[in-house]
């Protein structure tokens, strides 16, 4: 067996604090700049600050729940981290890039791992043109917002919103209406991952907008490119029987 140098962090929660503690006397854990792996112990949440926080280092991920839904983590055990490690699979996921023209002339950019999204950011609703790859696909779109979403993060703020759960290696990115006016109809598209996709606000006065990437925040979006980054991607290790593409499928006959 590979023997693997291991750091651990975790969310700071009252349970991963303690998981840390039980699995840190057990495990000898170095520096994440240290490590082969990185052990996060949290949620869904704490899981992607942990990608963002420690990407420019390219160590694979094997993320423990200790938080509430944990769709992205594998089950906590104190037993056989090594050997759990070992056996585990990799997913590689591609962060979606997001450049936005700023109202004050800053071009403001950050990576999401789920998702995209822009909004309104006032009581009136947004009024967008939808362009992707430089053809105009909707004139004008009107309602709270749209969101681009990833495969892996088709389940979390894209499903709430009813957009399509997205099979991990269908090379597929959702663009997905939050709360629709106009089209009253339209209910979001399918896109390859290659496509970009630009918003523009066409009323920044009036109806001003903020973008989320994962969990960054910025406001005053006069328009925004959004594609799949060919850089920086994360690899995330599951066990062999807690997939995340099995999740994924599953989700899809959830009631």
């Amino acid at each position: 067996m590979t023997t693997y140098r291991i750091a651990c962090v975790h969310s700071g929660s009252a349970k991963a604090a303690q998981s840390f503690t039980e699995l840190a006397g057990r495990y000898d854990f170095l520096p994440p700049e240290q490590c082969d792996v990185i052990v996060a112990l949290g949620g869904d949440g704490f899981l992607l600050h942990t990608i963002h926080n420690y990407l420019s280092l390219g160590k694979p991920i094997f993320g423990m729940n200790c938080g509430t839904v944990g769709f992205l983590m594998n089950d906590y055990r104190l037993d056989d981290l090594p050997v759990r490690i070992e056996a585990a699979k990799e997913i590689r996921l591609l962060p979606l890039a997001m450049e936005a023209e700023m109202g004050d002339g800053r071009v403001e950019k950050g990576l999401a791992f789920n998702e995209v999204s822009v909004t309104r950011h006032s009581g009136q609703s947004a009024n967008m043109r939808i362009t992707i790859d430089g053809v105009e696909r909707l004139a004008k779109f009107v309602g709270d917002g749209l969101i681009v979403s990833t495969a892996a993060g088709s389940t979390a703020y894209n499903l709430s919103a009813h957009g399509p759960i997205i099979p991990l290696g269908s090379n597929l990115l959702a663009l997905t209406p939050v709360s629709p006016f106009r089209p009253r109809r339209w209910k979001g598209a399918l896109m390859p991952h290659t496509a970009k996709v630009t918003l523009e606000n066409l009323d920044p006065e009036k109806r001003p907008l903020a973008a989320t990437a994962d969990f960054m925040e910025v406001f005053g979006v006069l328009s925004i490119t959004i594609g799949e980054g060919d850089k920086n991607g994360a690899t995330l290790l599951f066990d062999p029987d807690h997939s995340l593409e099995e999740r994924v499928i599953a989700e899809q006959f959830t009631i």
